[in-house]
């Protein structure tokens, strides 16, 4: 029988799940999408969608109530209502998960009882406590809001003792982690799924290049040792295992300067990082998740062949409607998300430049540069 598929949140994320829900279906009959933003990405390709917040809790029992499975692309739902409407509906990832995962200090808490490597991290409740912390940690170190950060938006970096009150500040009264800053050779992530059987597969481990906090770059496969790929499947796989939740999680990993791998964060979702699958995999990220929480049999991980995702970021210095992005490069596949309007760094779409046979990391390299200079946010006149 086929389902109807609930999700919270209809932005880029939600817009690729719900096409790649379109593709499925004998498994999937309708989609709804809970987002804020009238006509929102998904709503653009297909699902039905009801405007209203992320953790309004009348629009969440609705989503339930007209939903057979509820999953996110976005961990700012109530966990706690998500819970309650549990009984009527299935989700996946669970709500439990959910807790967990979207509380940073619960999260890295959760990983350490479990014996997964993390960064040292302390609570922080005043002035006080990060003081000690700080004395402790040494500079820098990183001060982190709890909840409802993504994309570096919750981080302040403490570089000297000056720093300290306007760190505080700067978070307005939120809940706060200090967490002990790693001089890292490089960030990677695992895009990791676990089906409802407990079956779990990996896809092949990726490494990130940020500007500004935010995803700019990924390359796949990472440019590592294969004893440090080695190391951070284990990692993730473990943490798959323990999590328990159905679903594509995206692990972001630091690489340290003694090679080894600590987890930065977790999200219970499809990933930024995992954009590369739409063309380097046989099954997307977006299929798998859907698999996941259908409880299918999970799909083909095997990177087929080397591909660079470069994320297609807002001009920092304009607000408004831009002129339209075109790409007619060879192996080239461009993905709008299809947001009018561009803001400083707001995501506006994506494209996967993936390799020819026989071409090497290096030349796809070299590549890319040239494709960059050709993509450019450019306000409308």
């Amino acid at each position: 029988m086929t389902k109807v598929l609930g999700i919270i949140g209809g932005g880029q994320l939600g817009m690729m799940i719900t096409e790649a829900a379109k593709k499925m279906p004998q498994h999937i009959s309708k989609i709804i999408v809970l987002d804020p933003t009238k006509n929102c990405p998904a709503s653009q390709v297909g699902a039905e969608q009801i405007i209203a917040d992320f953790k309004d809790k009348n629009a969440i029992v609705d989503l339930a109530n007209k939903s057979d499975i509820i999953t996110y692309e976005i961990e700012s739902g109530d966990s706690t209502i998500l819970k309650n409407v549990e009984k009527n509906t299935k989700i996946n990832p669970s709500p439990e998960t959910l807790r967990i995962i979207q509380d940073k200090f619960l999260q890295k808490s959760f990983l350490k009882e479990n014996n997964i490597p993390v960064p040292e991290f302390i609570k922080i409740e005043n002035i006080e406590e990060l003081k000690t912390g700080l004395r402790n940690f040494g500079y820098p170190a990183l001060l982190k809001a709890r909840r409802d950060a993504y994309d570096g938006r919750g981080n302040y970096k403490i570089d000297s003792e000056k720093d300290i009150q306007k760190a505080l500040d700067y978070f307005k009264g939120q809940n706060l982690l200090l967490e002990k800053f790693v001089k890292f050779k490089m960030e990677v992530s695992v895009i990791a799924s676990r089906n409802t059987k407990g079956q779990i597969k990996t896809y092949p481990l990726v490494e990130n290049i940020h500007e500004q906090n935010i995803l700019r770059e990924t390359i796949a496969p990472a440019r590592v040792s294969h004893e440090i790929t080695k190391k951070a499947e284990v990692i993730a796989e473990k943490t798959m295992q323990v999590l328990k939740g159905a679903g594509i999680f995206g692990i972001e990993m630091f690489v340290t300067q003694e090679d080894d791998i600590v987890i930065n964060e977790i999200a219970p979702r499809v990933h930024n990082s995992g954009h590369h699958t739409l063309q380097s995999t046989k099954t997307s990220q977006f299929e798998q998740h859907l698999r996941a929480i259908l409880g299918l049999e999970l799909g083909d991980t095997e990177l087929l062949h080397p591909t660079i995702m470069y994320n297609i970021l807002g001009d920092v210095s304009f607000e408004g409607k831009y002129a339209p992005i075109n790409i007619s490069e060879e192996n080239v596949f461009l993905k709008m998300y299809g947001k009018e309007i561009s803001k400083p760094l707001r995501k506006l779409g994506h494209f996967n430049l993936v390799a020819k046979e026989g071409e090497t990391m290096e030349e796809l390299l070299k590549k890319i540069e040239k494709i960059k200079e050709k993509v450019v946010v450019k306000q409308v006149s």
